[in-house]
């Protein structure tokens, strides 16, 4: 088995981009992102290092933060180029390649490539389709030599081909074992080599990884900070690292209420009488010296005396007396019950960092420093409403064909759990003019606009035009269910700048975009960390089957609970259709079927994210 930290992924890029008007391929935007960016998401997660192979200017590619290899190798000669630049700087002993034009690389193709490169005990293996040959009908194979695995310690027969004069992709390998690996998705490995083509595939929606990808290197926390009493800092996101001012425990102190004594007086085979020579109470030291065959009565939490480093519960004692005690010589070890100064926190070391939220526990810590006041982000403003002439509010009648606006509702709890600042801009017809000074409204007052509906492909769907004018937006689609429809971007309306998140219209599409967009959006725009801005994915076994499409990620709900055999499972709550909100009132979790998952047989294990904390 290959390990993944034993693979470097190399993007080969830098290429002349001919018929994309001599225009460098990986640079290409896609749903607002280089076309290398949406490459190097989908293989991050498959090997342990990333780098980049240009032919000459690195160019923008050193903006990714990651090694950039120009080739060494005079003259244009494509991927077998960036082959060899990435087999003679790899510090791994595997070397991965994949074009930068390829969006859509398989998210298993570095271990599949490495099952069949041992399977075969090959030098190298590479990606093979088959497709129907159109002149006679039959199956053909088709290799893709450029989405490559290849030992590094092949350099040397690379090194001699390319002496030879020869600079064919197919045919550098030589003698060395080669592996073909049959991969079923052929259009996993196509090139984006026209605009037509680019088009095309901003047209298919962007997957959930990458949709998540763009919006965390999109967003900043805001920069407004507030100090603020500790009692009114509670769920409030640190602005700032809080440095110890002391050291906690301040001393060394006993973990227990017993005697304190030398550890070097236990031992032996009898058992060990000590005379008592002062009695210690937490924030009241002692005054006496305890001297070998001596102790001290102390209480938990008391400072330790001097020379004393174990502690003798009381229950362990044989016999006591106000002026001795009798223990056994093996009662307790050496060092026992002693907690030491700076144990929990020495003086000077990070407390807590920028980022965490502020919980019980953490109001405790800094209450046991003496820190009385925090900085804090400031709460972070987000108006909301929703779209359709079919809304009507709660209280009014209902006419036919209308519904009540039930999305308000439940962005209003999502985000007011999270913490922010609320603005209810009520329901917004299906009118250009309505909208438009809606979304203006918004922009003015807050950092963040979060729609539901209105977002879809609908003829009354006006926000696609609306903020072509007020702004920018980097996609619009998601290859999710439910939650496909989707918008993201920036707008703009007399110097005010807000982030718009569009959600769907359908309930249930709009709780599972918000959980998996744009709360953690949220979170990070709140000054979040990392850690805080995930969700949780825990693994359980599905009871039964469950069907499910590949190339989309899907979110159901699930009622996970311990079977007879003592063990958890998970099963659907029923129909999963995007407007039966009920279904999320019976279901205490989201089942994460992930974009390469088939159909899920009974017994296997499935992702969950648990709705405690967040519904």
């Amino acid at each position: 088995m290959i390990n993944k930290h034993d693979i470097t992924g190399l993007v080969l890029a830098g290429g002349l981009g001919t018929r994309m008007g001599q225009r460098d391929k990986g640079m290409l935007p896609l749903h607002g992102q280089p076309l290398a960016r949406h490459v190097l998401q989908r293989l991050a997660p498959q090997v342990g290092q990333l780098a980049i192979s240009v032919h000459a200017d690195a160019g923008d590619y050193a903006s990714f933060g990651l090694p950039v290899w120009p080739d060494v190798l005079p003259g244009q000669l494509g991927p077998l180029a960036g082959l060899h630049s990435g087999m003679r700087h790899a510090g791994t002993p595997y070397l991965l390649t994949v074009p930068c034009d390829s969006p859509l690389l398989p998210p298993d193709l570095a271990a599949r490539l490495a099952a069949g490169l041992m399977q075969n005990n090959a030098d190298l293996a590479i990606a093979v389709t088959e497709e129907i040959d159109a002149a006679t009908g039959q199956t053909v194979r088709r290799p893709h030599p450029v989405f490559c695995l290849v030992k590094t310690a092949a350099l040397p027969q690379l090194d001699a081909y390319l002496r030879g004069g020869e600079r064919r992709m197919r045919t550098w390998h030589g003698p060395l074992k080669l592996a073909e690996v049959l991969f079923e998705n052929n259009s996993a490995f196509g090139n984006i080599n026209t605009p037509d083509e680019l088009a095309a595939l901003q047209a298919q929606g962007l997957s959930v990884p990458m949709a998540q990808a763009i919006l965390a290197d999109t967003v900043a926390p805001v920069a407004e900070i507030e100090e603020l009493p500790l009692p009114q800092a509670f769920e409030r996101i640190l602005a700032a690292d809080i440095v110890s001012p002391i050291s906690v425990p301040a001393h060394d102190n006993s973990a227990m209420d017993g005697y304190a004594l030398h550890g070097d007086d236990l031992g032996g085979d009898t058992p060990v009488t000590l005379a008592v020579v002062d009695t210690i109470l937490a924030g009241r030291p002692g005054t006496v010296t305890v001297q070998r065959g001596q102790c001290a009565r102390i209480m938990t939490g008391a400072v330790m005396p001097d020379g004393c480093d174990s502690v003798v519960p009381q229950e362990l004692v044989q016999q006591a007396s106000a002026s001795s005690i009798t223990v056994a010589p093996d009662c307790i070890r050496p060092g026992d019950n002693r907690r030491f100064k700076g144990e929990d926190l020495m003086q000077g070391q990070p407390a807590l960092l920028q980022g965490k939220t502020l919980g019980p526990a953490e109001l405790g810590l800094l209450a046991s420093l003496g820190i009385a006041t925090v900085p804090v982000r400031r709460r972070l403003r987000v108006a909301f409403f929703s779209t359709g002439d079919e809304l009507r509010s709660i209280g009014e009648p209902l006419d036919a064909g209308c519904i009540y606006d039930s999305n308000r509702y439940t962005l209003l709890g999502m985000l007011t759990r999270l913490g922010c600042e609320v603005l209810d801009m009520g329901i917004v017809k299906d009118n250009p003019q309505a909208l438009e000074v809606a979304l203006r409204g918004a922009c003015a007052s807050a950092d963040v606009i979060v729609t539901s509906g209105g977002v879809s492909s609908g003829a009354a769907d006006f926000t696609r035009d609306i903020l072509a004018r007020l702004g920018e937006v980097a996609f619009w689609q998601i290859n999710m269910r439910p939650g496909r429809p989707m918008a993201f971007g920036r707008i703009a309306s007399e110097g005010d700048m807000a982030l718009l998140l569009g959600l769907p219209g359908n309930p249930v599409a709009v709780m599972a975009a918000f959980y998996f967009l744009a709360r953690p959006t949220l979170l990070r725009l709140m000054g979040a960390d990392a850690d805080t801005a995930a969700l949780a994915l825990l693994q359980v076994a599905a009871q039964a089957a469950i069907r499910k499409k590949r190339g989309r990620t899907e979110y159901q709900r699930g009622i996970v609970e311990r079977g007879p055999d003592g063990r958890q499972h998970v099963r659907l709550t029923g129909a999963q259709g995007s407007g039966i909100l009920h279904s999320m009132t019976q279901a205490n979790c989201i089942i994460v079927l992930h974009e390469a998952q088939g159909h899920v047989a009974a017994g296997d294990l499935v992702d969950i994210v648990l709705f405690h904390g967040l519904i």
